[in-house]
């Protein structure tokens, strides 16, 4: 019998929890149907990052909600399907919770892989690439483990309030820029010619902008943006020899 489950899919930019709870909840509905339509080709699933708006696990407890989309993935987990979830600029305070808990792999730093006959480069995107000094300096206190430890003493309704005023903050500056590509001003474009530089690739996939994209880098090298599941439904899926863009498109 022939293995249907061969495709490696590829999403991001979710930002579960915003702007407000019917929106978020509906939104989720729409992740967990997509799960749903790609399950039965679904090998091997890669989550690019602020899949939730913010995410902090505290020793005992982590944000109330999300339970929809937790369980479909604890689904696809049980059933053999390799999931790997990256930390985003809105999600960078994971711990082991999904490790533990769903048995996906958190990934923190940029991804090298190689899938079938093709090198992969795989990032959420934030910091990357030339410019936004503030932004990079203020990642590393983030992520800090004082700050963290620190976070972790004030009450979950107080802490989860507080970071997500920062967090709409974080967002309102960067989405005028979300539906402008820069082409060669890109950043991340910029950030991708300097991989290539020394390493063959393939693919380089990242979120972050949350503009859908495919831009050829050379002859062999494309860098693609996912856009994101809030305004443009895209994702990528991958069938071992190329690599599509996608729009799904909900039932509801």
């Amino acid at each position: 019998m022939t293995d249907k489950k061969k495709n490696t899919y590829f999403a991001s930019d979710f930002h579960l929890g915003v702007p407000d709870y019917a929106s978020s909840r509906k939104r989720e509905d729409k992740i967990v149907e997509w799960l749903n339509s790609i399950q039965n080709h679904l090998k091997e699933l890669y989550l690019l990052g602020d899949i939730f708006d913010f995410w902090f696990e505290y020793k005992r407890v982590i944000p109330k909600g999300f339970i929809r989309i937790q369980g479909k993935l604890a689904e696809l987990s049980d059933s053999g399907v390799k999931i790997y979830l990256f930390k985003g600029n809105h999600d960078l305070w994971m711990k082991d919770y999904f490790i533990k808990e769903l048995n996906i792999e958190i990934i923190d730093e940029p991804l090298f892989k190689t899938i079938g006959e093709k090198k992969f480069y795989i990032a959420h995107g934030d910091g990357l690439g030339p410019g936004d000094i503030g932004f990079k300096f203020i990642k590393r206190i983030f992520i800090g483990k004082l700050n963290m430890w620190l976070f972790r003493w004030i009450h979950p309704d107080a802490g989860i309030k507080l970071a997500n005023f920062f967090s709409g903050k974080s967002r309102m500056k960067n989405s005028i820029m979300d539906d402008t590509f820069l082409a060669e001003d890109e950043f991340l474009v910029q950030h991708a010619r300097k991989v290539i530089e020394n390493n063959d690739v393939d693919f380089l996939l990242f979120g972050h902008r949350h503009f859908p994209i495919t831009y050829k880098l050379n002859d062999k090298s494309t860098y693609v943006n996912l856009g994101d599941m809030i305004t443009h439904n895209t994702y990528a899926v991958f069938d071992g020899n190329e690599l599509e863009l996608k729009t799904f498109e909900p039932n509801t």
